[in-house]
């Protein structure tokens, strides 16, 4: 399956990395690989994430860093639609994109 990103995910994803990196290069690094991982995992096993409130979009935890993923099935893609740390109101991850 093809892997894309929204700009919003884009977004929160260099938010994210950037403001780990100020402290630990090496952290942002592991956080990424670890993303990296997960979602080459989605890419074979789409299901592999739980599902939420919101028709077609499912969530998978990058264990065992706090964040989450928010991603989209569609016909032979992934869309990553949300990267947020697990603390964060999940609130917006919850209404429709």
């Amino acid at each position: 399956m093809k892997l894309s990103y929204s700009k919003r995910a884009l977004g929160q994803i260099d938010a994210a990395l950037g403001y780990v990196s100020l402290r630990s290069p090496a952290g942002a690094a592991k956080i990424e690989a670890r993303m990296a991982a997960i979602l080459a995992l989605a890419q074979i096993q789409p299901l592999i994430g739980v599902r939420t409130r919101v028709h077609a979009v499912r969530r998978v935890f990058l264990t065992p860093y706090p964040y989450l993923i928010d991603y989209q099935i569609a016909d032979d893609e992934i869309i990553v639609l949300r990267f947020r740390h697990a603390s964060r109101d999940p609130a917006p991850a919850l209404r429709p994109m």
